[in-house]
């Protein structure tokens, strides 16, 4: 759970079904007010996103924002690559890993920490179809075993 102060907007939940995730960062986004206006009203979708490093800056790409509704001439291309903000160091590195092991850096979660939009980053490694069958097994067992023992209390 995240902290007191943060409000989510959206979340990718086709990358946790997609992939295994490693590891998480966290990272600023630039954006222009009429995105950010978009983004308090939810009109937002992660679920083909992706993320880039190029010449040493990270880019997420693909994440849909709609245009504002009163925004006019203000308004930008809703799908435009958009800057993500880390120390260089941390960008360094997860090029490194990424370039290494072949995992890919997808967009977990938009939210709100104190009125600055952040975006929780995992590096993942895709999975297999075997795999997310599996995992779809377990959920369904874990769901009857609850669905039982909720009847068992009554």
């Amino acid at each position: 759970m995240r902290q007191p102060g943060t409000k989510t907007i959206a979340v990718n939940r086709k990358a946790r079904h997609d992939y295994f995730v490693e590891e998480t960062y966290e990272a600023g986004i630039e954006l222009f007010g009429t995105e950010v206006k978009s983004l308090r009203l939810g009109q937002v979708n992660l679920k083909d996103s992706w993320c880039d490093i190029q010449n040493g800056e990270l880019f997420i790409k693909q994440m849909h924002i709609s245009p504002y509704e009163k925004g006019n001439i203000f308004n930008k291309d809703p799908i435009r690559p958009r800057k993500l903000l880390m120390h260089k160091k941390e960008i360094l590195k997860l090029y490194g890993t990424l370039k290494q092991e072949g995992l890919t850096l997808v967009p977990l979660s938009l939210y709100f920490k104190n009125s600055r939009v952040k975006v929780e980053l995992g590096l993942c490694k895709g999975k297999k179809l075997y795999d997310k069958r599996n995992d779809m097994a377990k959920r369904d067992a874990r769901r009857t075993i609850d669905r039982a023992m909720k009847e068992r209390i009554r």
